[in-house]
């Protein structure tokens, strides 16, 4: 078994530490929030609060909300200082693509190497060990990560160079959000004519409609008005912008992903961004300011 350094013990760290720890791996563990770590140690006790020294770590994981905050643990702080030559970096927040590259280019001019691997799922998914990890990198890197990512995915999918694996992940998430969006809009629109929306549901399932979105969060959240996916309005939005913002780096045109993520930012200046993303089955009728124009 590995000795894994893991910094960022959040909704979305915390269930996947607590699997690798599980899975008998040796867990070097670092958070802003004090509490995180004193709960993790409490529940695996056999873990070490790392502080900035990740030297024994075989491996080392963030988990972090974005692109500033990883550069400023791997590129500011002390913590690349510490760890041994060679070893292999595993960024799994969602961060800038091209950012990405950037981070991986300067940890090898440190001698250390990078592949980027975040995940879809979720925080259920976290739990579950059931993510979907998206990875960019060497070869023998990610062979090299696979018994790790292999504890907490149901797929590990490799996707290219460095990068690759924070680009494929927004896209995905650009995707689910457009259709989150549609599926809203055509329940509402059947319900207006005397449809009823759980039949709706039936017939996209069983039809061209179907999307992950109808299969698993329209009954499940968003007709029961649970809204408890575990996914917030505001990370799918961050995902949203991350994705669009690639796409304006390429100038590859994007109009209609432009009007959806209009929607996805309204939301959030409209005071929903902490609520879970299914929600936009509540809140996408009544947003008052129409999407920009798309670019």
């Amino acid at each position: 078994m590995s000795t894994i350094g893991f910094i960022g013990l959040g909704n979305m760290g915390f269930p996947m530490a607590h699997l690798l720890a599980t899975a008998g791996h040796t867990l070097l563990v670092q958070d802003v929030a004090d509490a995180a770590v004193e709960r993790f140690l409490a529940e695996h006790p056999a873990a070490v609060r790392a502080g900035d020294d990740f030297a024994a770590a075989d491996l080392l994981i963030t988990m972090l909300p974005n692109s500033d905050i990883v550069e400023s643990v791997l590129l500011d702080g002390p913590v690349p200082n510490t760890l041994r030559a060679g070893a292999l970096v595993i960024d799994m927040s969602s961060s800038e693509p091209v950012r990405s590259r950037a981070v991986g280019e300067a940890l090898a001019a440190r001698g250390l190497r990078y592949i980027d691997a975040p995940v879809s799922g979720g925080v259920r998914g976290a739990g579950a060990g059931q993510l979907a990890i998206m990875v960019g990198g060497a070869d023998a890197d990610v062979d090299e990560a696979a018994d790790a990512l292999g504890v907490l995915a149901k797929s590990v999918i490799h996707v290219g160079a460095v990068g690759n694996g924070h680009a494929a992940k927004a896209l995905n998430n650009l995707v689910s959000a457009a259709s989150v969006l549609a599926t809203t809009e055509a329940l509402r629109i059947g319900e207006a004519f005397g449809l009823d929306p759980a039949t709706m549901v039936e017939v996209l399932n069983a039809s061209s409609g179907r999307s992950n979105t109808s299969e698993n969060k329209a009954r499940q959240f968003m007709l029961n008005g649970t809204y408890a996916s575990g996914f917030p309005i505001g990370l799918m939005t961050k995902d949203v912008r991350i994705a669009l913002g690639l796409a304006d780096q390429l100038h590859v045109p994007s109009a209609f992903s432009h009007d959806a993520g209009a929607y996805w930012e309204t939301a959030c200046e409209q005071g929903h961004a902490g609520e879970d993303h299914t929600k936009m089955y509540e809140v996408l009728p009544g947003l008052q300011a129409a999407p920009a124009a798309g670019k």
